[in-house]
C-alpha cells in the first residue's frame, strides 16, 4: 500500500498539576508505526510514573518483538504498588499499523478508540481475553487511505466545569465531535488539538482530570517541490526548473531570483498578490502552474519558526491561527505539516550578496543553513527528504 501515516497527540495536565498522569509512546520500525496512550491512575506525579512506566515498557517490548501476554506480564510484576489503594494501576491503548495496511488495537480499561472511515464512526468489536487477570480487548483488522483513529483517556469523556462531571458528555459525545472536526482538518495534529481543546472549553480551563488524544491518520503519499535560490551555473536554470515541473506534486518557489528563473523557464508572468498583506512577511506572487511563489530567506525563516514550534509540540489555538495565516511563511508551513509526506529540495548553490550584507540590522541566515534544518526538521516529522543541489 502507498500510504503513510500521520501520528500526533496532545495531553491537558489536570488543574493544579505540573506533570500530566497520561503518557504517549509514538514509535516506527521498518513495517510497522505504533501509538501508545497510558493513563496513570490518580493524577500527578503517581499517575505520571505509572503512566511513562507502562508506555515504555509496551514501546520498548513491542519494538523487540514481544507478544502481548509478556508485555503485560512485564507490566504487572514491574509497575509500582500505590500505597493508598494498594493496587498497580495503569490503563492503557496500543494500536499498530503496518506498512501493508494490517492493523492491530488492544485495549486495557482505557475508552474505546475512535475510528473513522469515510465520515462514519466505525464500532470496535469486543474481543475480549484475559491476561494476568486483565481483561484486555483485542483487534486485528486492515486500515485504508482516509482512516482516521483516536485513541482517548477519561479526561476527554464527561468533561465539565472545574471538577464536575457532565453526564451529558459522553464517549458518544467526543465521537461524534471528533467525526466532525475530522472533517475539517487534514493532519492528526490538528485534529487532536481539536479534540482536547473541545475538552479544555468544556472544562473551562480547570481540567477536572488529565486529558490527551492521540490521533493517526492513513494519509497517500504527497510529494512537494521546493525550489529555492538560482544554480551555480546559469546553464543549469532550465534543469532546475525541469527538475521542479516533472510529476505529480505540489510546486512551491522561494525567492525572488528563483521566480524569475521559473517564469523565464515557463515562458509565464509573475503577477503580485491583490489579497491583505502582512506587514512582518514579505508578499508572495503567482506563476501559472505554482502552487505558490514567496520571498526567500525571510519567509523561509518564519516557515522554520512555526514547524520548529509543531516539532516541541507547541500546538496551542495561537499556533493553528498563525500556521493559518495570509502570508507565506505560514503557507508554506502548513503545506508542509499538513499536505507533504515527501520533500524534494532544488536548491540553488549561487550567492546572493543581500544575505550577507553586514550592514543588516538582523542577521540572515545562509540560505544553505536554513535548508540544513528544513531537512533535520521535517525528518523528525517522519517526513522523507531529498536535496539536488545546482
Amino acid at each position: 500500500m502507498n500510504i503513510h501515516i500521520d501520528m500526533a497527540y496532545k495531553s491537558l495536565n489536570k488543574i493544579h498539576e505540573e506533570l500530566c498522569g497520561d503518557k504517549v509512546e509514538i514509535l516506527r520500525t521498518e513495517d510497522s508505526s505504533i501509538l501508545i496512550l497510558a493513563d496513570g491512575m490518580g493524577s500527578g506525579v503517581k499517575a505520571n510514573i505509572l503512566a511513562t512506566l507502562t508506555s515504555k515498557i509496551l514501546g520498548t517490548m513491542f519494538l523487540k518483538g514481544a507478544t502481548l501476554d509478556n508485555c503485560v506480564e512485564t507490566i504487572a510484576k514491574t509497575l509500582p504498588i500505590c500505597q493508598e489503594r494498594k493496587v498497580a494501576y495503569a490503563t492503557f491503548s496500543i494500536l499498530q499499523v503496518f506498512n501493508d495496511g494490517q492493523a492491530y488495537l488492544a485495549e486495557y480499561d482505557n475508552p474505546s478508540c475512535i475510528f473513522i472511515r469515510d465520515g462514519k464512526l466505525v464500532p470496535i468489536p469486543q474481543n475480549i481475553r484475559e491476561i494476568e487477570g486483565k481483561k484486555i480487548n483485542e483487534w486485528h483488522f486492515h486500515v485504508k487511505e482516509g482512516d482516521a483513529l483516536a485513541l482517548i483517556c477519561d479526561g476527554t469523556i464527561y468533561a465539565g466545569p472545574g471538577e464536575l462531571f457532565n453526564l451529558k458528555w459522553t464517549w458518544e459525545s467526543m465521537a461524534d465531535y471528533t467525526l466532525k472536526a475530522a472533517r475539517t482538518s487534514s493532519s492528526a495534529a490538528r485534529l487532536a488539538a481539536m479534540m482536547v481543546d473541545a475538552c479544555n472549553d468544556l472544562y473551562e480551563n480547570r481540567p477536572g482530570d488529565d486529558t490527551t488524544a492521540a490521533v493517526m491518520r492513513i494519509t497517500p503519499k504527497k510529494l512537494v517541490k521546493l525550489m529555492t535560490g538560482p544554480p551555480l551555473s546559469p546553464e543549469d536554470d532550465a534543469k532546475a526548473v525541469r527538475q521542479l515541473m516533472e510529476g505529480d506534486a505540489t510546486r512551491i518557489v522561494s525567492g525572488g531570483t528563483s521566480a524569475q528563473i521559473v517564469a523565464r523557464a515557463l515562458d509565464k508572468e509573475i503577477a503580485p498578490h491583490t489579497g491583505p498583506l502582512d506587514p512582518d512577511i514579505p508578499p508572495i506572487a503567482h506563476i501559472e502552474g505554482i502552487d505558490l511563489t514567496t520571498e526567500g530567506v525571510l519567509t523561509l525563516s518564519h516557515t522554520l519558526k512555526l514547524l520548529e514550534r509543531y516539532e516541541n509540540d507547541d500546538l496551542d489555538e495561537a499556533f493553528f491561527e498563525e500556521l493559518d495565516g495570509d502570508n507565506g511563511g505560514a503557507m508554506i508551513a502548513r503545506i508542509l505539516i499538513e499536505d507533504c509526506t515527501d520533500l524534494e529540495i532544488i536548491l540553488g548553490t549561487a550567492v546572493n550578496d543581500a544575505h550577507t550584507t553586514p550592514g543588516l540590522a538582523f542577521r540572515l541566515h545562509a540560505r544553505n543553513q536554513l535548508v540544513e534544518y528544513l531537512k533535520e526538521l521535517m525528518e523528525k516529522m517522519d517526513k522523507t527528504v531529498t536535496v539536488y543541489s545546482y
